[in-house]
Order: structure tokens, then sequence, then C-alpha cells
């Protein structure tokens, strides 16, 4: 995968199938430790502790309907090979924490990509999902708390049209708000 925000849905993907109800991704830019973290945490049922060894093997996947799973793998590779670590905390029946470092200035650090566009795509299609997004650059910091929005918008959907639009527009005044148009 070209952009981090490509692996970010797939770790979201991840937590769908495992039932996640809540989905927590925190984005830390630390230029001042030249570090780039990104930790996505959710609920859903876990990874069984015999397991954890084995799920960033790419010849390995708990899905029956395959007999590869890349998705983590990658994901490692990507981490590792811009001088970052890559690792998953699971404990059955309470979730799962997979957390990625990057050295920031490294060259084979991949960009971003669209990550408002991400965002949006899994808030827009996973309706009863609540997400969390934190991102931190420099002294700001977006957030965007899905379950805050659905007390203020009482009976109407998340993803309703309306919702949609505004979500989009929220989210990228956010993320040009946190680079001050750099």
């Amino acid at each position: 995968m070209r952009e981090l925000s490509l692996h970010i849905l797939d770790i979201v993907q991840n937590s769908i199938a495992a039932l996640a109800s809540l989905i927590e991704i925190q984005i830390d830019e630390d230029l001042a430790r030249d570090q780039l973290t990104i930790q996505i945490a959710d609920n859903g049922k876990g990874i069984h502790k015999e397991l954890l060894d084995q799920v960033t093997d790419p010849f390995f996947t708990s899905r029956k309907t395959r007999r590869v799973g890349l998705g983590l793998a990658l994901f490692a590779q990507a981490a590792e090979g811009a001088e970052g670590e890559f690792r998953i905390d699971s404990e059955v029946g309470k979730g799962t924490k997979v957390t990625a470092t990057f050295r920031y200035h490294h060259i084979d650090r991949a960009p971003f990509g669209d990550l408002a566009g991400t965002l949006l795509a899994v808030i827009m299609l996973n309706p009863d999902l609540d997400v969390v997004y934190r991102h931190s650059y420099r002294d700001k910091t977006l957030c965007l708390d899905t379950r805050e929005i659905k007390r203020e918008l009482g009976e109407v959907a998340i993803n309703h049209p309306t919702m949609i639009s505004w979500l989009e527009g929220f989210m990228q005044e956010g993320i040009d708000d946190l680079y001050g148009g750099e």
C-alpha cells in the first residue's frame, strides 16, 4: 500500500470484522522527536495470545475466504522500512490495539494519502460504528468523535447526505487548520 490512509482503512476493516463498536484512531506527528505514531484501537473480540505472533505473517489469516492476510504484514513492513516499529496488543473479549511508528522524515515513509476521505468512508458506510479520531501536529490537535455528533443529531442519521457533506467539510477544514497552510 502506498499511502498510510490505506493501512488505516485496512486495520479499521479488521476491527469491524472483529465486531468492534468503537474504533479510536490516534495520529501523532512529533517533529521534535522525528517520529510519526499511528495507533488504532478497538473494542472488538480480540486476538488469542497464541495467534498474536502469527498475525503479521502474510501467509496467515483467520478468514475462511482466502489464504493470505497481507494488511498487517504490509503495515509492519512500512513502519520497519522507515526505521520504525510495529506492535499489536490484544486481549480476547476486550479488543486490539495496533501501533506503528515511523521516523517522520525517513525517505521511505509513505505519505498520508486521503485521511479525510478514508475517515469519511468509514463513517458513511458504518453508521452504527463509533469512531474517535485524534490527530496531533505541532501544537494543534484535530478531534472528531462520532458519539458526540450522534448525540447532537438525535434522530438524524450520521450518514445522511447533509451530514456527510458537513463531515467532509469539517475534516478537510480541520486538516487544513492542523497544517496551517503548509
